[in-house]
């Protein structure tokens, strides 16, 4: 093995070659099988790849011939990361710092760590010890800043990431990161600029046109005070998460209550519930309506995905069939419509949410699916019976409630990790 193709591989690497690099390492390791430095760079090849179980094979390979050598680990924390995988990854990181307490990336991944994992304090303190050992590192003062924005330390998070952008101006991770923390604070306008600033220098960041899309949507002013509500939901731990949800559907349940028997109460009670409810309802739709006024944006048409245009239409139609109910009981003075009105008003929840990634794989979609057909066979036999509320009817009804639990329970288990 030469010097020359070890810095060809790295090169190709860089320039993101990776079958490439993959060729030659694959000669160099058929020579030579036990060198970790070759094994390392396979290994790096498979992860940008996204071939993680080769990667992680490579790695313990490579561990079992030198387990002092701590960029191992670290590898290997980063192959756990990329898989969601964080109480391995953070096993490994602290084997690497205890081999090497002078690499400011293992720090710097590990406060990445720690920040997805919503342990802001500890997150601050893995960011501050990998600056503390290099003030250039631009994944620390990235997730350093996002920390102390979290901590409600709102100028010391600005001062943070403009600091990152004054060691890199063209990076995009860095604009997006800013994009986000602005987008957080309210100043969509600004946001979009670091968006628009990130995607002129990386057009595939995902994790900037995300938000640029919300950046988008953002000048609606109703879904600004969504976003609100949703940043504030997203940096509560799980278990406040499950107050916040829980206070709310028995705060609504008492105050139905009261209103129901007290005659004094009731007519300011009846407004405040019913505002509480189109709350409610526009937290689960408001999403997936607003992607629908994003196709006809000449930029925002082309960040959505697949996914998201469906869940658009699907939750559009569910509207229409609510409205076209509504009309039918209006002027005709017929309950058998009610039915329909209840099934386009209350499907418009487990159609806006069907798509949302979960560590359960598509069961979300699957109790949306049957939902629906429940509803149906509901409105079926209720025009043919003319009983409105039949057996099908009490299960849809039953199942509604249910499933806002359960679609609850998936996205709150898929964002606490």
């Amino acid at each position: 093995m030469s010097q020359e193709q070890l810095v060809k591989v790295e090169i190709l690497i860089n320039q993101s070659r990776f079958e490439e690099a993959g060729k030659i390492l694959s000669v160099l390791l058929a020579q030579d099988s036990t060198n970790t430095q070759l094994l390392y760079l396979m290994a790096e090849v498979k992860l940008q790849q996204d071939i993680y179980d080769e990667a992680r094979e490579i790695t313990e390979r490579a561990i079992g011939i030198d387990p002092g050598d701590g960029d191992l680990f670290y590898m290997r924390a980063r192959i756990n990361y990329q898989q969601d995988r964080y109480d391995e990854a953070e096993a490994d990181l602290h084997q690497a710092i205890q081999i090497d307490p002078y690499n400011a990336n293992y720090f710097a991944l590990f406060s990445h760590v720690c920040m997805l994992r919503k342990k802001y304090e500890k997150a601050l303190q893995y960011a501050d010890d990998a600056l503390a050992i290099d003030s250039e590192n631009l994944l620390a003062l990235n997730t350093r800043s996002s920390a102390l924005l979290k901590l409600d330390r709102k100028d010391e998070s600005r001062l943070t990431i403009e600091g990152a952008l004054r060691e890199d101006p063209n990076n995009s991770y860095t604009h997006a990161n800013y994009g986000w923390s602005l987008l957080e604070q309210g100043d969509h306008k600004k946001a979009l600029n670091h968006f628009r600033e990130s995607l002129q220098n990386d057009p595939s960041n995902a994790y900037a046109q995300a938000g640029m899309m919300e950046a988008i949507k953002a000048r609606n002013p109703a879904y600004r005070f969504f976003l609100k509500y949703a940043f504030f939901m997203a940096k509560l731990s799980e278990k406040y998460q499950w107050g916040v949800i829980l206070g709310f559907y028995f705060g609504m349940k008492i105050l139905r209550s009261v209103a129901q028997n007290s005659d004094v109460l009731r007519p300011y009670l009846t407004p405040l519930i019913i505002l509480l409810a189109i709350f409610a309802l526009s937290t689960w739709v408001i999403n997936p309506l607003s992607n629908l006024l994003l196709r006809f944006d000449p930029y925002g048409k082309y960040l959505l995905d697949k996914n998201e245009k469906r869940s658009s239409l699907f939750v559009t139609g569910s509207l229409i069939v609510f409205l076209i109910g509504l009309v039918l009981y209006f002027t005709t003075g017929r309950e058998i419509y009610l039915p329909v009105v209840v099934y386009g008003f209350a499907m418009m929840v487990p159609f806006s949410t069907m798509f949302s990634p979960s560590r359960f794989k598509n069961s979300i979609l699957i109790a949306a699916v049957v939902l629906g057909i429940i509803g149906i066979l509901s409105i079926v036999v209720s025009f043919q019976s003319g009983n409105i509320m039949n057996l099908f009817s009490m299960i849809f009804l039953v199942g509604f409630v249910g499933f806002q639990f359960f679609a609850n329970y998936a996205v709150i288990k898929e964002t606490n990790v």
